[in-house]
């Protein structure tokens, strides 16, 4: 599948402190250094039944933030995403307006390129549909098979959740919040026949008036979790540096998806690092299409916001944080955007070097992008003088700063 291009990121004249992220599994700080070739990310994808609302946007920008942190502590970086382009809540959408569920895909994925490239997003090296990477799904439930893990109910195939000795390791969660989150999360705890309500769906025979592609076990199609398993496996190989998405994805999403490569490649953690990014609510509750509160990033583009602006409002809260979207924090960033922007227009400005070493700093300090931003700030405010007395002792300092801030932060002035 196609990608979307990529934005040109200066190079800068110093290296940046290796990155720390928080982890999930552990619940503390792993410092990520790769030893042999490049750093390896895996950040799940959209389902393409809607457009990029702001807390997929805020997901791929903390995502981002880390790609950019690799580069600048000096590491090459493989970045993987996938799109799950045939899937229950894709076919629904399709059925309820009318549209064929593949012009629906390819239709929303379109939109979801140009909004990450507006936001200037560096874009997966490789971007893998769920729909041409059923060969690779067919080949894990083969390897799951063979190592007795795979049962059949009425032609569907399920994997023991508990054939992986490490099953809960990852979400840390005891069974009855797994058993209510999976019911909630697309799982089907109820079903009868499973061995364990907690056993994932890892193949769906043939449904009349569905897609489905042939396959050793009968036509179907994939379920969701081995979907990202088997893409992950194929392009970063078994215990990749981190496993990135939004905090809803914890359970059962990535505990399904370890669990999987788990049991394919006993004894390697599937992935060293499980990270994961916060929700973003509006009107008092989560950013979800069922609730029918989305603020859409293509809307704000075409009612004329800039995109930096979009892209500043997210970096003001931590990519962990859950916060709310409001109008006041998009129009608090487009003035502040303006702000930065008089004052790398003046050349010269307050010492940048502190600048950058703080910006570098503070994304490797587990992607602290308000950190970041406050330094920035910092050096606009002493750069125009907000205090009286303008500092513009560094006559190259604009020339840093505008380096620092595209290359780190995706800010482009």
């Amino acid at each position: 599948m196609r990608s979307w291009s990529a934005p040109e990121v200066p190079a800068l004249p110093v290296t940046g402190p290796e990155v720390s992220l928080h982890d999930t599994a552990t619940g503390g700080r792993v410092t990520i250094t790769p030893k042999d070739g490049p750093a390896r990310l895996y950040v799940c994808g959209i389902t393409p039944y809607d457009a990029t609302h702001l807390g997929h946007a805020a997901t791929y920008v903390g995502f981002d933030l880390l790609n950019r942190a690799w580069r600048s502590a000096g590491h090459e970086v493989r970045y993987v995403q996938n799109v799950t382009d045939v899937d229950d809540p894709l076919l629904e959408r399709a059925a309820k307006v009318k549209v064929d569920w593949v012009e629906l895909a390819e239709r929303e994925t379109e939109l979801f390129r140009q909004d990450m490239q507006a936001l200037r997003v560096l874009p997966p090296d490789h971007y893998a549909g769920a729909v041409e990477s059923i060969p690779l799904v067919v080949e894990m439930i083969q390897a799951l098979e063979a190592a007795g893990a795979v049962y059949s109910v009425d032609g569907d195939l399920y994997q023991s959740a508990t054939a992986d000795p490490a099953f809960g390791e990852e979400s840390g969660y005891d069974r009855e919040t797994m058993l209510r989150l999976f019911g909630e999360r697309g799982g089907d705890p109820d079903r009868a026949g499973k061995r364990d309500p907690l056993d994932p769906v890892v193949w769906l025979a043939e449904r009349p008036g569905e897609p489905s592609w042939p396959s050793p076990f009968g036509p179907g199609r994939p379920g969701w979790h081995v979907e990202c398993a088997a893409i992950a496996r194929e392009h970063l190989g078994a215990a990749f540096e981190v496993q990135g998405g939004g905090s809803d994805l914890v359970f059962p999403h990535h505990e399904m998806c370890a669990g999987h490569a788990q049991v394919v490649e006993p004894g390697a953690r599937f992935a060293q690092v499980y990270s994961h990014a916060g929700m973003v609510g509006y009107d008092g509750e989560k950013m979800s299409k069922s609730r029918g509160n989305l603020v859409f990033v293509s809307a704000l583009r075409n009612s004329d916001i800039d995109p930096m602006a979009i892209r500043l409002a997210l970096l003001r809260h931590h990519f962990r944080a859950d916060w709310e979207w409001t109008d006041a924090e998009l129009f608090d960033a487009v003035d502040e955007l303006g702000r930065w922007r008089r004052a790398v227009a003046l050349g010269a400005g307050a010492p940048a070097a502190p600048v950058v070493t703080e910006v570098l700093a503070a994304l490797a300090d587990d992607l602290d992008a308000p950190r970041a931003v406050a330094a920035v700030t910092a050096w606009v405010d002493a750069t125009l003088g907000t205090d009286g007395l303008a500092d513009t002792s560094d006559p190259d300092a604009a020339t840093a700063v505008l380096a620092v801030v595209d290359a780190a932060l995706g800010v482009l002035l």
